[in-house]
């Protein structure tokens, strides 16, 4: 999949420029597809010229004239037909961090326990930042009514799977630091902790 999917995803939402659209990757998307502002301004560009969005100018009194995107009928309908064709395989993760603890035995264990501690402030972080934007979807509401009531329910299922993804984060990162500390401990007999 290209990016071009997650921006004309990103503009159901409503007519964006293209900073509001890096706000929603970094706050929306970015659990699942981040991409640099760099990244969507040129795709902004792409999908203008294949005719999937129309750009329209808005002047700004003492600042640069704002560009606001929306989807054009033909980018509802490229959208519509992705979304509707099968996934051709699921995603590989492709970790750095997964490779180190891999790696892990035999490396100095305070080096291995500030890369845990860190990835685990990493995904509390993000948690915390998905929770945020929970609130402010369900606007009083409770779940249940809010996937009842609402005109569109895609950005929330697919928060729902962000939040999940680092409550997991995080839960196996206390696992870990958890097996360091009682690695670290000697063993008396039986297994038994010493002192």
């Amino acid at each position: 999949m290209s990016l071009k999917y997650a921006v004309l995803a990103a503009l159901l939402e409503g007519e964006a420029s293209g900073y509001e659209l890096s706000k929603v990757f970094d706050v929306s998307l970015a659990n699942f597809w981040p991409a640099t502002p760099q990244q969507l301004y040129r795709e902004l560009e792409r999908l203008a010229g294949d005719g999937l969005i129309e750009a329209r100018t808005v002047p700004q009194e003492r600042r640069p004239t704002k560009r606001l995107f929306s989807l054009t009928e033909a980018g509802r309908e490229q959208l519509g037909v992705f979304a509707a064709a099968p996934t051709r395989r699921p995603t590989a993760v492709r970790d750095e961090f997964l490779i180190k603890m891999q790696a892990m035995d035999g490396v100095d264990p305070a080096a291995v326990r500030a890369l845990v501690e860190e990835r685990r402030a990493w995904a509390l972080g993000k948690l915390a930042r998905y929770e945020r934007v929970r609130e402010r979807l369900l606007d009083g509401r409770t779940e249940e009514e809010h996937l009842r009531e609402a005109d569109r329910v895609g950005p929330y299922l697919t928060l729902a799977a962000g939040i999940t993804f680092e409550r997991e984060n995080a839960r196996w990162c206390e696992r870990v630091l958890t097996v360091l500390d009682e690695r670290r401990t000697p063993a008396g007999p039986a297994g038994q902790p010493l002192g």
